[in-house]
């Protein structure tokens, strides 16, 4: 059984965080220097997440001043690792960190084909609210979601 940790990310993390996000998107990838601005930015949240100590993916959420609705900008499980449930667990801990951070609902675009992405939405929660047509390189649509975050104990 593997030992799955999330964390915040840092600096320490960003060749890994690169790499994934290039083999995992093959358009719209966030450049290295957004990926080094992001986790060191105050009004983003980025966490790891290492399996049996190896990194094995990240989720980055933008938390604008003054707004009470989080957005998940990009998350990413190395396919290698797929299946270990590290993508829920990303997503479970980004909405603990964005309601610890007083933001009240957590909005996310998805591409239309990606049915695994969206099921796993679904089954967290997530409301299909709107499709975004020709919204990403290729000219594949996205579906916006959002969900209710519950305030921390």
């Amino acid at each position: 059984m593997s030992k799955t940790v999330i964390r915040a990310s840092t600096l320490d993390d960003l060749d890994a965080v690169e790499s994934l996000e290039n083999r995992a998107f093959p358009g719209d990838r966030l450049s290295r220097r957004s990926l080094r601005r992001y986790i060191v930015a105050p009004n983003a949240l980025m966490l790891s997440a290492l399996s049996d100590g190896a990194f094995a993916g990240y989720a980055l959420v933008g938390l604008r001043a003054r707004s009470l609705v989080a957005s998940l900008y990009s998350i990413a499980v190395d396919p290698d690792m797929s299946g270990r449930g590290l993508g829920k667990a990303l997503m479970l801990a980004v909405e603990r960190g964005a309601a610890a951070r007083g933001r009240t609902s957590l909005t996310l675009e998805v591409r239309a084909d990606n049915s695994g992405a969206v099921a796993l939405y679904e089954r967290l929660g997530y409301a299909r609210f709107d499709v975004l047509a020709d919204y990403y390189e290729d000219g594949q649509s996205a579906l916006r979601m959002k969900k209710a975050l519950k305030a921390p104990a």
